[in-house]
């Protein structure tokens, strides 16, 4: 038996080795994700620069430059693409949303509370954000992946939910508008850049990003406290533009669609080992290899938050999010997103 599973190993290997071998050679451009989150520097970066090429054995090379190291606003990521001008793009989806409000529906404002179900939502809104994608955008979604919980990091140490109220908070999206609408605080969009010194000047006096982004973008230096009361994974589709995709050899599309499915479980995974380590990098503590260790104070999302937290997504943020896609869209949502979910949003 062990003899056959190596002999199985290797045809495998060089079957592999061959089809690497026949590709053409192939050069690609990429613009991706914010290059201080872990999205970026643990998944995307490596993927493209390293992954890519050694698995291709040297046929295909992507030069991928994070958005931010560019100077490139985040909600134009998907007009650029459609323009070509790259051939790859990572890109938040939510924050394609002013174009087009499905981007936000399989990631609305404290809609899941576990990476699971996250997945599990986005794998059933794909089939629309593919189409929408093809028919609007000349560009082809390849995959789904995401952030640690997007969590509130404010500047001085925070009571509770309630504390929230009226205090100035840095968002990303309208769906955390939503959110924050319904608990009497006031939303604040503002690019990843800008938040640091927005912090430290009191601009704002929270701001929202992942529990280990914030740390790997120096959070922790103009903040005293982390609430993780989540409002979302930030989650960042891989797309390509549809012509360059359609100039590709089928041998090369097929071996990037091979890359992708593996990608996107590491992207997953990468999500679950952040969220075992952001507490302790943002307190100080072992083991903390993805992020820098800090001294923040966590503050416990009591019970009762937890149960406001559920009527607001359920009210507030399905309610708005509807009333901005349409009666069309909602019903979609509902046979799609909602039924994994046992959600439902409202269709009037």
């Amino acid at each position: 038996m062990m003899k056959h599973i190596v002999l199985a190993g290797v045809f495998a290997t060089v079957a592999g080795a061959a089809m690497a071998q026949d590709l053409p050679k192939s050069q690609f451009k990429a613009i991706g994700l914010n290059s201080p989150t872990v999205a970026s520097t643990v998944d995307e970066v490596p993927f493209w620069r390293k992954t890519i090429p050694d698995a291709s054995k040297g046929a295909i090379t992507v030069d991928i430059t994070p958005l931010d190291q560019m100077g490139i606003d985040d909600k134009t990521m998907l007009r650029l693409l459609k323009l070509g001008v790259m051939d790859f793009a990572g890109m938040d989806i939510s924050k394609m949303a002013g174009d087009d409000p499905r981007f936000e529906g399989c990631d609305l404002a404290g809609l899941t509370l576990d990476p699971d179900k996250a997945r599990a939502a986005c794998k059933a809104w794909a089939p629309v954000i593919d189409r929408q994608m093809q028919k609007n955008w000349n560009a082809k979604l390849l995959a789904f992946g995401g952030n640690p919980p997007q969590v509130f990091w404010c500047r001085n140490v925070l009571g509770g939910l309630d504390d929230l109220k009226g205090k100035k908070v840095r968002v990303f999206n309208n769906t955390m508008r939503d959110f924050l609408g319904g608990i009497g605080a006031t939303a604040v969009s503002m690019a990843f850049a800008e938040v640091v010194p927005a912090l430290n000047n009191g601009v704002v006096d929270c701001g929202v990003t992942g529990s280990l982004s914030g740390n790997t973008a120096g959070w922790p230096e103009v903040t005293k406290s982390l609430y993780p009361m989540s409002l979302g994974w930030s989650i960042n589709a891989l797309a390509v533009n549809l012509t360059s995709w359609n100039r590709m050899d089928p041998k090369v599309q097929q071996f990037l669609l091979t890359q992708v499915a593996a990608y996107e479980d590491k992207m997953w995974g990468t999500i679950k080992e952040a969220m075992a380590q952001a507490d302790n990098c943002n307190t100080g503590k072992q083991p903390c290899t993805l992020g820098k260790p800090a001294n923040i104070t966590i503050v416990a999302v009591k019970p009762a938050e937890a149960a406001t937290h559920k009527k607001l997504v359920e009210g507030a943020v399905l309610a708005n999010w509807a009333k901005r896609c349409g009666a069309e869209c909602v019903k979609e949502w509902n046979d799609t997103v909602g039924k994994a979910l046992g959600l439902k949003a409202p269709t009037t």
